[in-house]
């Protein structure tokens, strides 16, 4: 028997938490933070968050329980996440914001 993280089938909190951390550092690094330049990579770490947090949600039950609560509070740090890889992705494209 493999572990869940392993078995694509069922749900794994470790392995949707560990896809958007990576991701995370993987945008930090693909941008060159704190110098942020446009690249097309960023759309692995955007993809990879977004997979992540799709497996986060397929984590949830019907019923509240501690466990429930605690993997919205999950939800909430991947909604985070994905906002700064967007923001990561689509701030070196917009010139207009960018002071000459």
């Amino acid at each position: 028997m493999r572990p869940a993280v392993f078995n694509i089938r069922a749900s794994s909190l470790l392995r949707g938490t560990a896809l958007v951390l990576g991701s995370l550092v993987l945008a930090l690094a693909c941008v060159g933070f704190p110098n942020v330049h446009a690249t097309a990579w960023m759309l692995i770490p955007a993809a990879g968050a977004l997979l992540g947090t799709v497996e986060t949600t397929r984590c949830l039950k019907r019923q509240w329980s501690f466990y429930h609560g605690g993997v919205m509070i999950l939800l909430y740090a991947d909604i985070l996440v994905l906002a700064v890889v967007f923001f990561l992705l689509l701030y070196p494209w917009a010139q207009w914001l960018q002071s000459t």
